[in-house]
């Protein structure tokens, strides 16, 4: 299958890189030429966006925001063949990827939504957790592609119900570090050793797969981010107006929202989302 891979990030380029693996042709496009060039030595090849839309029969983005994903759809709405189907992953507002849909079916391009769980570790070795929405023979054909980036696929709806399952799913995650940041605190204040705390909580009846996933790492006190503080508060940002759009009181969520704020205000913006942690002890006066 002719595949154009438009954005080679953390996520983006190992999945052109499980897609060649597969057999599929796949060009690529990236506005980083470092990016265009891992991908190129993966086995893609560059091309420019038309050029690379017109010629596939699939189109798959990954993208930053929404402003990306609405000049993406623009891009694909002027160069795709009719039938083409094109499948973001990205994490964006159900609101913003509404307008793209209606976009995409003036000129029958077919939208499959495709948000993943997992970070770009989970990736690279192909053990992604795929939430896609869209119409549901397009799934089901696209399915063996898809399944290329992990093993469990979950077909929700012929909407934007993609779009708002990941941002369930990373609400859960904003708030799990929220919630370690206290405890930990609290036991640190208290006396408690680090290494202690995670040993126990990572063998308790809380050791939820984000917490065993991070203890290793934040047991070393090891901030290196795989999804960062800014990343996070933009997918928290995204949470609340969809909370505010549906009018639901996500109280402990603006909350987190603010603890994110503080971390970046104090140098972390570009460490790991976990880091409100430091935050949280800064804020006990803890060195």
């Amino acid at each position: 299958m002719k595949v154009h891979l438009i954005g080679a990030g953390k996520m983006g380029l190992p999945m052109g890189k499980h897609l060649v693996a597969a057999g599929h042709a796949v060009t690529v496009e990236d506005l980083s030429d470092e990016r265009l060039k891992a991908s190129v030595a993966l086995g893609m090849v560059a091309a420019q966006g038309p050029a690379g839309i017109a010629a596939a029969e699939v189109v798959l983005s990954s993208l930053p925001h929404d402003d990306a994903l609405w000049h993406v759809a623009q891009e694909v709405v002027r160069h795709a063949k009719p039938g083409t189907v094109y499948i973001d992953t990205s994490t964006v507002s159900p609101t913003v990827s509404a307008r793209v849909a209606d976009l995409l079916a003036s000129q029958q391009i077919v939208y499959l939504r495709a948000t993943v769980s997992g970070n770009n570790h989970m990736a690279d070795a192909a053990q992604l957790t795929l939430l896609v929405s869209g119409p549901k023979d397009a799934y089901e054909r696209m399915l063996p592609l898809l399944a290329r980036f992990g093993p469990q696929q979950y077909w929700l709806g012929e909407g934007e119900q993609s779009r708002l399952m990941k941002l369930v799913v990373n609400l859960m995650i904003a708030q799990t570090s929220a919630m370690l940041a206290e405890s930990l605190t609290l036991g640190e204040k208290g006396g408690l050793r680090w290494e202690d705390m995670w040993e126990v909580l990572t063998h308790s009846a809380v050791a939820s797969p984000i917490v065993k996933a991070k203890s290793a790492q934040l047991a070393q006190r090891d901030y290196t981010p795989t999804f960062t503080v800014l990343q996070m508060s933009k997918d928290v940002g995204l949470i609340l107006d969809e909370a505010q759009r549906l009018k639901v009181a996500l109280p402990q969520t603006a909350m987190t929202q603010q603890a994110l704020h503080s971390a970046a205000a104090n140098g972390d913006a570009d460490a790991d989302y976990a880091a409100v942690i430091r935050c949280a002890e800064r804020a006990a006066g803890l060195a």
